[in-house]
């Protein structure tokens, strides 16, 4: 397979889809039967054409193998960050396979053992990898059915299969495990014809609510992440950091820090790193660096940044049309104008970005906290021009993500290091550096035009994004006229953020949800309508409806004009092909513009929950984090330098902010195909809060975070 970017072309030649060879894949793997799985969906991925994809690679990724005592091991280049697949593909396994789910093992982003994964984001693992898992495991009972069927010779169509035992319907003293079938076997079977997977509305594991199987370990603190790891004459590095992304190293002098007992410095251009056995140490000889730099900073900061953005030079994408929007405004009664601003926010994991490095033998093993192993093996294969049966990434758990570990630059800079200093390096990056080196949550603008007619029907909807993305942007109503327009930059235009920026959970469908669900809001008040009434009475889309029904029964909603004086708001939208929606009871301190939420409940339609346990707290959690872009969460800088640094200025939310109870409904689904549940309930909750601050007071607020001050200002316009 060939996997193309901007520095190079790398072409991978291995049995999973890795570079590793075929026989050492099998060493690894032992005897019993291996099913092996042509992923043409991940090479779609890569946006390359099906037909093009065949011709590129004869390669085929392993996904499970059954050994001589029965346990399934199941490969999967995804990683677990907390969001419960390690969990939740088990199961999937187990009920297509007819196993007990105890007999299934998972090992997870190993570049050496997994299938080639793009990444683990997007809530992408169960509504894609699922299906292609589930596809192998079909295949591979098929191999034991036939198997079994040439033992006892009969037909496959005379047996059937029960915890992993193979059954003679018609001599039920026929009967053999998979272990046995598997022993001293090695099969290796080629999915050229897909298999007819198991109807999963007859699923028996699948929708029952299971404890995630690293909660135990995770919480007595046994659970093993890139940090804890050591290895044999290992050292942590701490790497010179320039002050400013607008600033260029012009002078350094570390004949300081090489006075200190054990300390190497290594230096490769710009690049130089401090290494020592005591990460303290590291870090003091660091300060002993002198370094001097000169500076080229783009003229923006947090308070500018928004005027910055719609001065930019952008082109104007028309992402969706339909009507005409002249018409629409001339049949509107009452026409509404308004601006939306999102700022730039940090992922701020609790674990930083780290990474070991090792080269042995001409192999380079890496191990890192990253939402993309095998992006990162490619990087390397590039970097240091090997080949990738030389260069193994291995993911042990991760601590926390959001996007923002979807980039793995501490992979490569661990790497390079051991390279220059030819021993295991550690590297850990502090909090400081994961702020500095953060790929944020991008700033943005959206303008909205938006007409109702006298009975209260949207009659246009003219929606304009500025460098949101379009994730989300989705009309959602009912409306006869409607456009939206997306604008990014300019081909060859100066750059427009003075950072990196990148994805962050469920990206920028917060910032579209807030900006659409407060406009439809401020409708809904003009025409004297209740909220929920108004959304229900603008739409034809089902799901969107059941959800809002189903959130409006738990939360035990009773109609009423805003503002109410109640604090009560409503906010629906879809993500990830699961549709939410969400209402949210606050109280507003008047004398200081604080805000104090109260009841948050949800509803989500995700197709069939896998597991039911998993997905309330992943509902729970994007609720969370949810109140910290709603609250608090800003990026304050000057240029290319970050000012928050830390979490003594960039507060995430504490559990004093929680409301005093969160509800979640999740619709009972089990006929259509399981969705994605990673990032959904976050979308809605800035919007429901501020339109909840308008139910109580009558204060619109239109930029995130609503702080106590921006409340304030917003009162005083009442």
């Amino acid at each position: 397979m060939k996997k193309s970017d901007d520095k190079k072309t790398v072409k991978r030649q291995g049995p999973a889809g890795t570079g590793l060879p075929r026989r050492d894949f099998f060493k690894l793997l032992g005897a019993g039967i291996i099913v092996f799985f042509r992923p043409w969906g991940e090479l779609d991925l890569l946006g390359l054409p099906a037909e093009q994809a065949r011709t590129l690679t004869k390669d085929y990724n392993a996904f499970l193998s059954i050994a001589e005592d029965g346990t399934v091991t199941m490969f999967t280049g995804k990683m677990e960050m907390g969001q419960g697949i390690i969990t939740s593909l088990p199961v999937q396994m187990a009920e297509e396979l007819n196993v007990p789910l105890d007999k299934v093992k998972i090992i997870l982003g190993d570049t050496d053992l997994c299938p080639y994964d793009a990444g683990t984001w997007g809530s992408l693992t169960t509504r894609q990898f699922g299906p292609s898992m589930r596809a192998a495991a079909a295949e591979a009972k098929g191999v034991l059915l036939d198997l079994a069927a040439a033992q006892f010779g009969i037909p496959a169509s005379q047996l059937e299969v029960k915890d992993g035992v193979i059954t003679d319907t018609k001599n039920p003293a026929n009967k053999v495990t998979y272990g046995a079938l598997a022993k001293g076997k090695r099969i290796e079977k080629y999915l050229d014809v897909k298999p007819q997977a198991e109807d999963f509305t007859k699923f028996n594991l699948v929708g029952k609510p299971y404890m995630h199987v690293d909660a135990v370990d995770k919480v007595m603190g046994k659970a093993v992440y890139t940090g804890d790891m050591k290895l044999p004459g290992m050292v942590y590095a701490r790497i010179l950091r320039p002050p400013s992304h607008g600033a260029k190293l012009s002078k350094v002098d570390y004949s300081e820090a090489e006075k200190i007992k054990g300390v190497q410095v290594v230096r490769d251009g710009d690049f130089i790193g401090v290494l020592h056995e005591s990460f303290h140490v590291a870090s003091l000889a660091l300060d002993k660096i002198r370094a001097e730099y000169t500076f080229n900073e783009m003229p923006v900061n947090d308070k500018t940044i928004f005027e910055w953005i719609l001065k930019a030079d952008s082109r104007a994408n028309v992402v969706r049309t339909s009507g005409d929007l002249e018409e629409g405004r001339k049949s509107s009664e009452k026409i509404f104008e308004s601006e939306f601003h999102d700022p730039y926010l940090a992922h701020a994991p609790i674990e930083t970005h780290t990474a070991l490095a090792r080269f042995t033998d001409g192999k380079l093993t890496v191990w890192a906290a990253t939402q993309s192993p095998f992006g990162l093996q490619d990087s390397l294969v590039r970097e240091f021009g090997m080949t990738h049966d030389k260069v193994r990434v291995i993911t042990p758990f991760v601590g926390g993500g959001f996007g923002g570990k979807s980039k793995y630059q501490q992979g490569n800079e661990a790497a390079r290091l051991a390279k220059l200093s030819g021993k295991p390096v550690m590297l850990v990056w502090t909090r400081d550096e994961e702020f500095f080196y953060d790929n944020f949550h991008a700033a943005s603008v959206i303008k909205i035009s938006s007409g109702i007619d006298k009975e209260g029907f949207i009659k246009f909807w003219d929606y304009h994004v500025h460098y949101a993305g379009t994730r989300g942007s989705e009309t959602t109503y009912n409306v006869p006229n409607a456009k939206t327009t997306d604008y990014s930059r300019n081909k060859n235009a100066p750059a427009v953020h003075p950072f990196d920026t990148g994805p962050w959970r469920a990206p920028n469908n917060n910032t579209n949800t807030f900006a659409r669900e407060v406009q439809v809001d401020i409708m809904a008040a003009a025409a004297g309508i209740d909220p929920l009434e108004f959304r229900l009475k603008n739409l034809t889309d089902q799901k969107m409806i059941d959800c809002l029904k189903a959130v409006a029964e738990k939360f035990g909603y009773k109609p009423a004009k805003g503002p109410s004086g109640r604090g009560i708001g409503i906010a629906c939208g879809s993500d990830a092909g699961t549709w939410v929606a969400e209402i949210a009871e606050v109280k507003v301190d008047r004398n200081t513009g604080k805000v104090e939420v109260l009841r948050v409940a949800c509803a989500q339609d995700m197709g069939l929950c896998v597991n039911p346990q998993g997905s309330l707290i992943q509902m729970e959690g994007c609720i969370t984090m949810g109140l910290g872009y709603t609250f608090a969460e800003e990026l304050v800088f000057e240029g290319g330098n970050i000012r928050d640094r830390g979490f003594d200025t960039y507060q995430i939310p504490r559990f004093s902010w929680l409301p005093g109870k969160i509800e979640n409904v999740i619709l009972d689904r089990k006929d259509k195909a399981p969705q994605g549940g990673g990032e959904p309930a976050i979308i809605a909750v800035g919007a429901a809060v501020a339109n909840a601050i308008f139910d109580a007071t009558g204060a619109r607020l239109y930029r995130m975070p609503m702080t106590p001050a921006r409340v304030l200002e917003a009162l005083k316009k009442v």
